[in-house]
């Protein structure tokens, strides 16, 4: 589904990652760990083509790290951002509206199922984006994406900041997408939940990948676990 190959990024005069190599297979749901600053995050926006980078982003069989973010949008890549980036004075209803195909096109993803999976917005539907929790905000970035009905989406940090009641729902709605046939690039740092919703996984350090393979291979890497992602 997703193939990246010898990837390096950059932020101005700044070489931040150093020959990254990963994928994403159909219906695969894929963690990226690693500390802050790893690189984890300039991972999904160097594959969004957000920021300046060389090396292969292919993408159903397509390479695709040439084009600009709105045209790697169009292939079938979702992304949810860590800041979230609503339209806050728009209502919870018309941001999910932003997001849905094309008219004409039926996606696998309707506004009826945003409601029924997050019964807050159907709440809050002809509500300001803007005076909702921050945790709902989340929910809400996460449906609208899916209302574009991509194949794959990369997810920065979703459970951020979030109660654990919402933590749970999150959890429940990555279950529902991949039931659906998507496939997830997840980048978390609270690693219990990483470990749970994955079926293999990649470990970050210094801008390169320092480990891949299952959660249960990490769990019994005690050495990658101290060098590069505990505390």
């Amino acid at each position: 589904m997703l193939d990246v190959s010898d990837l390096h990024a950059y932020y101005g005069k700044s070489h931040i990652l150093h020959g990254v190599n990963m994928r994403v297979g159909a219906s695969e749901i894929v963690s990226l760990l690693g500390r802050n600053g790893a690189g984890r995050s300039t991972t999904i926006k160097a594959v969004m083509g957000q920021v300046d980078k060389t090396g292969s982003v292919r993408f159903k069989g397509s390479e695709i790290g040439g084009l600009p973010a709105y045209k790697v949008a169009r292939c079938g890549l979702g992304y949810v951002p860590e800041s979230r980036e609503i339209f806050p004075t728009l209502t919870v209803r018309q941001n999910l509206l932003l997001g849905q195909k094309s008219t004409g096109q039926k996606g696998r993803w309707s506004m009826e199922d945003m409601f029924r999976l997050f019964p807050v917005l159907r709440e809050r539907a002809e509500a300001p984006a803007g005076v909702m929790s921050g945790g709902e905000q989340q929910m809400l970035t996460l449906c609208r994406t899916l209302m574009g009905d991509p194949d794959l989406v990369m997810i920065d940090e979703p459970t951020e900041g979030l109660a654990p009641k919402i933590v749970e729902l999150v959890a429940r709605l990555f279950d529902e997408m991949k039931n659906r046939g998507l496939s997830i690039l997840l980048v978390e740092q609270k690693l219990t939940i990483a470990l749970k919703i994955c079926q293999r996984l990649y470990v970050m350090g210094h801008g390169q990948i320092v480990f891949e393979g299952t959660p249960e291979a990490l769990l019994a890497n005690e050495q990658i676990r101290k060098e590069w992602l505990e505390v």
